[in-house]
């Protein structure tokens, strides 16, 4: 059920949009949810059998032009990553930032992490301290990389730290979306803050009014609980050490490449 806070802010923003159509402006349509066709049919094998779309798209590159669209215009989408569902936004639009916060009931003092579509990018918004190599044995992956940020990046993106966490999920989708977008997308999790991190687009149905679109990619894992434990989150702000801020779901093969592939050590704070 949504709760009493998020309708509030529902009716605000409707609110909002009403004045902003009435000075001549085209106001924002509510959510939509697009159906991903699987990889199978976007090549040609074949029409999957799923559920009809509210919209319905023909193929992937119809799904990434409208979602760039959507964000383009500042709103905040929903989309399917290799670990679990997300809600993203350009994270150079510092309204859409807040808007993030706003939806999840998030507080303000929790960072957002930023998706990229290739290892190239993250130079471009992060003081790098690694090996090039060290990157690709890591990315894509379910991993976050967390390292001092750059001065290109939009300085409302966690302005309370010099660091941010910058993903490239193993989801094709995303990584796409994120190449066409040219900038880095603000990611986090598509559930209520402290809820359960999300599998399936059901599962957030709640969140679907405050929301400019819904990529439904189907089911993530095997809906297990291990599923849910989302990306292992790594600092890597020291050369040559690693310390980790969130086991996730991939916290022994992280170490695996991070300690015994490229010797990395294990930052100690005593």
């Amino acid at each position: 059920m949504v709760t009493w806070r998020l309708l509030q802010r529902l009716m605000r923003s409707q609110v909002a949009v009403a004045a902003t159509a009435a000075g001549g402006e085209q106001p924002w349509a509510p959510a939509r949810l697009l159906w991903l066709p699987a990889a199978g049919a976007a090549a040609g094998a074949g029409p999957i059998p799923r559920p009809q779309p509210r919209a319905g798209v023909a193929d992937w590159k119809e799904v990434l032009t409208e979602t760039a669209k959507v964000l383009q215009c500042g709103r905040v989408v929903a989309v399917p990553t290799d670990t679990i569902y997300g809600i993203t936004c350009l994270a150079q639009n510092s309204e859409a930032i807040r808007r993030i916060y706003e939806i999840k009931g998030r507080n303000e003092d929790k960072p957002l992490a930023i998706c990229v579509g290739n290892v190239e990018d993250i130079y471009k918004y992060c003081n790098v301290t690694v090996s090039d190599q060290v990157l690709r044995d890591l990315l894509p992956g379910p991993v976050t990389l967390v390292f001092q940020r750059s001065d290109e990046l939009n300085k409302d993106l966690n302005p309370f730290t010099d660091l941010v966490g910058v993903r490239i999920p193993k989801h094709p989708f995303i990584q796409k979306l994120a190449q066409m977008c040219g900038e880095p997308l603000a990611l986090t999790s598509a559930n209520l803050s402290s809820q359960s991190s999300t599998l399936t687009s059901e599962e957030f149905r709640d969140l679907w009014p405050l929301l400019g679109l819904v990529v439904d990619g189907g089911p993530i894992g095997n809906m297990n609980p291990e599923c849910r434990l989302g990306s292992t989150v790594v600092n890597l702000g020291t050369p040559g050490k690693y310390s980790i801020i969130r086991p996730g779901c991939a916290f022994d093969a992280t170490v695996e490449i991070l300690q015994d592939k490229h010797g990395l050590s294990l930052q100690s704070y005593n």
